[in-house]
């Protein structure tokens, strides 16, 4: 056998980009990095992702709401009002850790080169795809916080069971990173992220139950709803805001975690092939 075929069969074979996540607490400096930088233009960041479900809110929640009256919600009849707060707040959760996952995360990835600049101290990729995950769910922290603060100065639910749909509402965030992250790592630029606003998140809002309750859709395209991430978020945090346990809670639940697991998993696939080429 020649040297230079000794050679080639002695170099190990690369890893491969799908095996488990190799973390450790070196995330926490990243996400840190990015609270001081956002602490910078905080203010104007939170009245953008306040300002649009709040115009939602009041637009529809009023003056549609004065139309429609009351609405159906598993026999109990509620107020429009409240029927679309409880599934705006998960609607705001979602979009506010999209375009921080999406955009943000891009920025510092291609744009700015942030990422090569971080792992050039001892810090792996896979610490900084977590701490982009992170961050982003905390940033919907802030925005679905604020909602809810506004929902209760209106008066719209006083039920003290939104402290549980708070905590749930930083679950939903975390997904909707999760998932984001993965056209993150598939963008050759901003414009890629058209296709999961026009494909995948506005169907989603408008098949999830937000504006109108899922038994006004056809069979076929309730079933599918029904796995929709946005629709177990909302199935969970409305009974909350109702005063009500959300019945088959565990089922609801169990969805957003296998969401999550497997977004994060092939988010961070796809970035270690991106970052190997």
């Amino acid at each position: 056998m020649s040297s230079n075929a000794m050679s080639t069969s002695s170099v190990p074979a690369a890893p491969s980009v799908w095996r488990p996540p190799e973390l450790s607490m070196r995330w926490w400096p990243v996400f840190l990095r990015n609270l001081l930088v956002w602490r910078k233009l905080a203010i104007p960041s939170l009245i953008g992702n306040i300002a649009e479900p709040l115009i939602w809110l009041v637009a529809f929640g009023y003056g549609m709401g004065a139309l429609v009256g009351e609405v159906q919600v598993g026999g109990t009849a509620v107020p429009y009002i409240l029927f679309l707060a409880s599934g705006s707040v998960c609607m705001s959760a979602m979009n506010a850790a999209s375009f921080e996952a999406l955009y943000s995360a891009f920025s510092r990835m291609h744009v700015q080169k942030t990422w090569d600049g971080i792992m050039n101290a001892p810090v792996g990729l896979d610490d900084v795809v977590l701490a982009e995950m992170l961050w982003a769910g905390f940033k919907a922290i802030f925005t679905t916080t604020a909602i809810m603060l506004v929902m209760l100065a209106l008066g719209i639910s006083h039920s003290p069971k939104l402290v549980v749909a708070w905590f749930v509402l930083v679950g939903v965030g975390i997904t909707f990173s999760c998932i984001a992250l993965i056209f993150n790592a598939l963008a050759k630029g901003y414009d890629f992220f058209t296709y999961y606003f026009t494909l995948f998140m506005t169907p989603m809002m408008f098949l999830s139950g937000v504006f109108f309750p899922l038994e006004q859709l056809p069979g076929v395209v309730r079933a599918v709803a029904a796995w929709l991430p946005l629709s177990n978020a909302v199935a969970l945090v409305r009974p909350l805001f109702m005063d009500q346990w959300p019945a088959d809670w565990w089922l609801h639940a169990l969805v957003l975690v296998a969401y999550t697991v497997a977004a994060y998993w092939v988010a961070l696939g796809l970035t270690r092939k991106r970052f190997r080429a």
